[in-house]
C-alpha cells in the first residue's frame, strides 16, 4: 500500500498511471480532497490508516473502501448506526491493536480485542483483519510475531496490516498481507 498522507495529486495521478491503485490516508478530509473526484477512483483501492473521530465516520464511510483503525466500542457503534442510514462506499475493517501497549498510539488494547472483534460481527461489521503500529524499535519482529500470535487465536482467516517505511523488512518475513509505504516512495 503507498501511504499518500502529505502527498501532491500529481505525484499520485503518477502513481495511479504507473498502475497503483493500493493507497492509505491518515486523514478524513485530505483523503476527500484528493480522491473524490479522480476520474480513476473506481479502480482504487483506498485504505483509513489513521486514527478515526466518531464525528468523521460519515465522511470516511463516504470517502473510503476500507478503515483499517477500528479501535473502541464507541466507534463501532457510530459506524454500525451510520450504516443502518446510508449507502457506504466502506466494504471492509480492520481493527487496530495496540500491540506494543504504548499510551500514546491508537488502537485496543490486546486484552480487550476479542470482546471488540466479536462486538464488531455483531454489529454487522465486515472484519478481515488486524493492524498494528509497533513500538519504534530496531527489530520490531516479535511484535509483528505476537499479532501474528493474536490473530491465530482471534481468527486464521484475518488478514494483517504490519510494516511501515521503516520496518517493512521484518513484515516482509512474517507474511504480512498490507504493508504501508509512504517516506521510501516519496523521499
Amino acid at each position: 500500500m503507498i501511504v499518500t498522507k502529505n502527498q501532491s495529486m500529481q505525484d499520485i495521478q503518477t502513481l495511479i498511471s504507473n498502475n497503483f491503485n493500493l493507497f492509505g490516508e491518515n486523514r478524513v478530509q485530505e483523503a476527500k480532497l484528493k480522491y473524490e473526484n479522480l476520474s480513476e477512483r473506481k479502480s482504487l483501492n483506498l485504505h483509513m490508516i489513521g486514527p478515526l473521530q466518531t464525528n468523521k465516520v460519515k465522511l470516511a464511510l463516504k470517502t473510503f473502501d476500507t478503515i483499517q483503525t477500528i479501535d473502541r466500542i464507541s466507534l463501532v457503534d457510530e459506524v454500525s448506526k451510520i450504516l443502518s442510514k446510508s449507502i457506504s462506499r466502506t466494504k471492509e475493517y480492520y481493527i487496530q491493536v495496540n500491540i506494543g501497549s504504548e499510551n500514546q498510539k491508537s488502537g485496543i488494547p490486546i486484552k480487550d480485542l476479542l470482546n471488540l472483534y466479536h462486538y464488531s460481527l455483531e454489529k454487522k461489521l465486515n472484519i478481515v483483519g488486524l493492524m498494528c503500529i509497533p513500538p519504534n524499535i530496531e527489530d520490531p519482529s516479535k511484535y509483528f510475531q505476537k499479532l501474528i500470535n493474536i490473530r491465530d487465536e482471534v481468527d486464521k482467516n484475518l488478514k494483517l496490516s504490519m510494516g511501515m517505511s521503516n520496518d517493512y523488512k521484518h513484515a516482509l518475513k512474517l507474511n504480512s498481507n498490507i504493508i504501508r509505504i509512504g517516506s521510501l516512495i516519496f523521499t
